[in-house]
C-alpha cells in the first residue's frame, strides 16, 4: 500500500512538472532544455573544479543564462544541442565556449551595472551578450572579419544596443575606450598581453586562458589593485581556440 502511495506521489510530481514546462515551452521552445543547462551548470560549480573558491554563482548571472537564446548563437543545424553543456563549433575553427565557462568566467569578474567591460574574441558574441545583460557597456574584438560581422549583426537584431564591435587584433586591447573595470579573453595566449593589463583600471579584474593548444591551459584571474599592483591566480585546467594576429 505504502509502495503504491509512492508511486502515485512520484508519478503525480513528473505530471506536474511536464506540465509546468509544457506550459512555458508554449511560448518557448528551448526553456526546457534552458532551465537543464542550468541545472547542470549549478551542480558543475557545487561540486567544485580545480582552484575555485566557489560553489555558487550569482543569482544573477544564472537568471541571465535563463533568458539568453544561446540557440541564436549557433549554427542553424546545431541548435537542437544549443542548450548541451559543452561547446559547438560555429565556422573559421571557432567555437561557442561552454555554457559552464561562460558562467563561471562572468561570475567571476563580478562586475556592475556601471561598469564597462572588454571582451577579447566575440566569436558568435554569446559571451558579451551575457556580459551585456551586467553592465552600463561592453566592447568586444573579433579579428575573423566574417565571424565579427555575424555576431554585430546578431546581437543588433537580438536588440543588444549597449554593445560596440570591431574587427581587429584583441591583443592591443581597445585603448581609445579604456581603462575597463573588467576584461575577459575567450582565446588561449602565450602570456598576458602587456596592452591588457595597461588597459585594466585600478581595482579591476581579467580573465584570461595562458598556455598553448597542444598543452594544458590554465584559467587566469588577473587582479589589478588600487595601487597599480598586478596579482595573478590559477583557478582551472580550461581548453580554448588559440588567440591569433601579428604578435
Amino acid at each position: 500500500m505504502n509502495h503504491l502511495l509512492f508511486n502515485l506521489r512520484f508519478l503525480s510530481g513528473i505530471f506536474l512538472v511536464l506540465l509546468t514546462f509544457t506550459s512555458v515551452a508554449g511560448d518557448d521552445p528551448y526553456a526546457l532544455k534552458r532551465e537543464v543547462m542550468i541545472q547542470e551548470i549549478v551542480a558543475d560549480v557545487k561540486a567544485g573544479y580545480g582552484n575555485l573558491e566557489k560553489n555558487k554563482l550569482d543569482e544573477k548571472v544564472i537568471n541571465i543564462l535563463g533568458r539568453v537564446p544561446r540557440h541564436e548563437f549557433v549554427p542553424e543545424k546545431l541548435r537542437k544541442v544549443a542548450y548541451e553543456n559543452r561547446p559547438l563549433p560555429i565556422g573559421h575553427g571557432q567555437t561557442i565556449s561552454q555554457p559552464y565557462i561562460v558562467a563561471i568566467m562572468t561570475d567571476l569578474l563580478q562586475v556592475d551595472e556601471g561598469d564597462r567591460v572588454l571582451e577579447v574574441g566575440t566569436g558568435s558574441g554569446y559571451q558579451i551578450a551575457v556580459l551585456a545583460e551586467l553592465v552600463k557597456k561592453a566592447y568586444s574584438i573579433e579579428i575573423i572579419e566574417p565571424l565579427g560581422k555575424q555576431a554585430k549583426e546578431r546581437l543588433q537584431r537580438l536588440g543588444y544596443e549597449n554593445i560596440e564591435l570591431r574587427i581587429g587584433d584583441g591583443y592591443y586591447g581597445w585603448k581609445e575606450h579604456a581603462p575597463f573595470d573588467a576584461i575577459v579573453v575567450t582565446a588561449a595566449a602565450s602570456h598576458i598581453p602587456p596592452p591588457l593589463i595597461k588597459q585594466l583600471k585600478p581595482g579591476g579584474r581579467m580573465l584570461i586562458p595562458v598556455g598553448s593548444r597542444f598543452m594544458i591551459q590554465e584559467l587566469l584571474l588577473v587582479e589589478k589593485s588600487e595601487q597599480g599592483k598586478v596579482s595573478t591566480q590559477q583557478l582551472l585546467p580550461v581548453a580554448f581556440v588559440p588567440l591569433t594576429g601579428k604578435h
